[in-house]
């Protein structure tokens, strides 16, 4: 079940087209990461769904009577005062109850810190009390624009831990973000933006499977390329140091199906290798 659709959305800010026809969907329960250089759209498209913008062309839906919360901006904490006290005065700006402030430092593991003063809080911690404020009111989805930005590296682990447990929460998460290699860690979804339009989308190991890649060797190479090229997919071939690199249609063929051809065939490989994409080279490659 999707919990966001989006239809043809477009936003322009006059002459300037931030958002060009972006179309898809956020399914209920995953960690969705909008990936893109800065400029891509990310931030207008979270502003557009959340209602801060609004689109210029094409529609988007959200699930009925959904709970959200959500952190585009660090929020102005008052530094001399500790984090229950920072949550109390959002909790009463939100009109919601003293009661959500325990639940929700508990769930970005700060509820040890609550006393203490947000100004000796560490950068992941100050983070971590950001995403607790979007979790007053206990909401079933949680919208982020790029969450980890400016953390150091133990910051970024904090908020990445923190990201997988609001999934196994049973929240869905949706998030922007400029770095590959956190979308990758953390994202089981993922769509693709560059200059307002997008490139690909859906599950991430569907965007990085664009093909399958093969290494293959035997005893006798050339007799081994000679078969591959017989193989009725018609999969492409480079040679690399003494391997051949195999390229077949995404999701057409297995190590199992090609090690059997090569053996009735006549090939006995002593080397078979599936090589994955990583969303680093998927990116450049459609950035490109």
């Amino acid at each position: 079940m999707s919990i966001l659709a989006l239809e043809g959305l477009g936003k322009s800010y006059g002459s300037v087209s931030a958002l060009q026809d972006i179309s898809l969907e956020v399914p209920q329960g995953t960690i969705y990461g909008l990936l893109g250089p800065n400029g891509s759209g990310k931030t207008s498209l979270l502003g557009v769904v959340l209602g801060i913008l609004q689109a210029s062309s094409g529609s988007f839906r959200w699930q009925s009577g959904l709970r959200r919360g959500a952190l585009l901006e660090m929020p102005n904490f008052y530094p001399y005062l500790n984090g229950a006290d920072n949550l109390r005065i959002v909790s009463e700006l939100r009109g919601r109850g003293r009661e959500q402030i325990g639940p929700a430092l508990a769930q970005v593991g700060l509820d040890a810190y609550a006393g203490m003063p947000f100004q000796k809080y560490s950068l992941g911690m100050k983070q971590r009390l950001a995403i607790g404020a979007t979790l007053v009111g206990d909401p079933e989805v949680v919208v982020l624009d790029e969450p980890t930005n400016g953390l150091d590296p133990a910051g970024i682990a904090d908020v990445r831990q923190l990201i997988r447990d609001l999934a196994k929460q049973g929240r869905t998460v949706f998030l922007a973000s400029h770095m590959l290699d956190e979308v990758e860690k953390v994202c089981t979804h993922v769509a693709i933006l560059k200059k307002g339009r997008l490139l690909a989308s859906g599950p991430l190991t569907e965007v990085l499977r664009d093909e399958d890649s093969l290494e293959v060797r035997s005893d006798d190479l050339a007799a081994l390329e000679k078969l591959m090229l017989q193989h009725p997919l018609q999969p492409t071939l480079r040679k690399l140091e003494g391997v051949l690199d195999v390229h077949f249609p995404a999701g057409k063929t297995c190590p199992a199906e090609v090690n059997r051809y090569c053996m009735e065939g006549g090939q006995t490989l002593n080397h078979l290798v599936l090589r994955k994409k990583t969303l680093e080279s998927r990116f450049l490659e459609l950035t490109d």
